[in-house]
């Protein structure tokens, strides 16, 4: 058995693009039997298939790559990321399985597939879009609690953690550091990560209490506990919580001009 779907709408909308009408037949045969699979239009073009996506607005696409009029991933180029639905690529031939998850297809089946492959593909595809929705209502969500609370003096990161949303003020932040596309928010014995570039986190914080010591990492003065100078200008930064990070000497001026700001209590 696999994870809890619940949260699955009552039907999944699809639409089956391929331009052999009995593989379009096949499929609408293994789909029979999959009770909460709704198909809503079955294509045999490109054009085709781009107005029915944009039409139906579908949640899941079975699409074949080699069309008379262009290929699959054409289709999925012509509209807008954000509406396209879960997709898997059928075709017979296996060497576009890299540009296939490339364009973030969540499956590849390599036709002559049987039932049991579709079936595996789609219950992915029911986890795949359970997600999406998940991510849907979580962001609408978040865009409304961070819209009530611009200006506000009280400025939170909004982090999903484990299925949880979690508040997380500015001041709650010790430092931040990159990884990759994502950033590290670190606050006391907790490690949030949240997707994007620390120049993107940086824009966001009040730069009278944050200030970039490396290119890497950011730190919120107030949890400075000691500079420590080492070579050439640089300087090992010593947090209260006895964490030591590396402050590069492009940077240290600008701490240096955040510290002799912060008033002495």
């Amino acid at each position: 058995m696999g994870p809890e779907l619940s949260s699955l709408p009552a039907s999944l909308r699809t639409v089956i693009v391929d331009d052999e009408k009995p593989a379009r037949e096949k499929l609408s045969i293994l789909l029979a039997p999959e009770s909460d699979i709704k198909v809503v239009a079955a294509c045999e073009n490109g054009a085709s298939a781009i107005a029915a996506l944009q039409e139906t607005k579908p949640d899941l696409l079975l699409l074949d790559i080699s069309l008379p009029d262009m290929d699959g991933f054409a289709v999925l180029k012509a509209l807008p990321a954000q509406e396209l639905p879960v997709v898997i690529f059928t075709t017979a031939y296996d060497h576009y399985a890299i540009r296939a998850f490339e364009a973030h297809a969540l499956d590849y089946l390599l036709k002559p597939f049987d039932h049991q492959r579709l079936r595996e593909a789609l219950h992915r595809a029911r986890l795949a879009v359970r997600t999406q929705t998940e991510r849907v209502l979580t962001n609408k969500l978040l865009t409304i609690l961070q819209g009530t609370r611009a200006g506000s003096a009280d400025r939170r990161f909004l982090v999903r953690s484990g299925g949880r949303v979690v508040f997380l003020a500015y001041d709650e932040v010790e430092w931040v550091e990159a990884a990759a596309n994502y950033v590290r928010l670190h606050a006391g014995k907790a490690c949030h990560t949240l997707r994007g570039s620390i120049g993107t986190i940086a824009l966001k914080l009040p730069d009278n209490q944050f200030v970039r010591i490396h290119r890497s990492t950011i730190v919120n003065v107030k949890t400075i506990k000691e500079l420590q100078p080492c070579n050439s200008g640089e300087f090992i930064v010593v947090l209260q919580s006895g964490k030591e990070l590396s402050c590069s000497r492009g940077y240290a001026a600008e701490l240096r001009r955040l510290i002799e700001n912060t008033p002495v209590l």
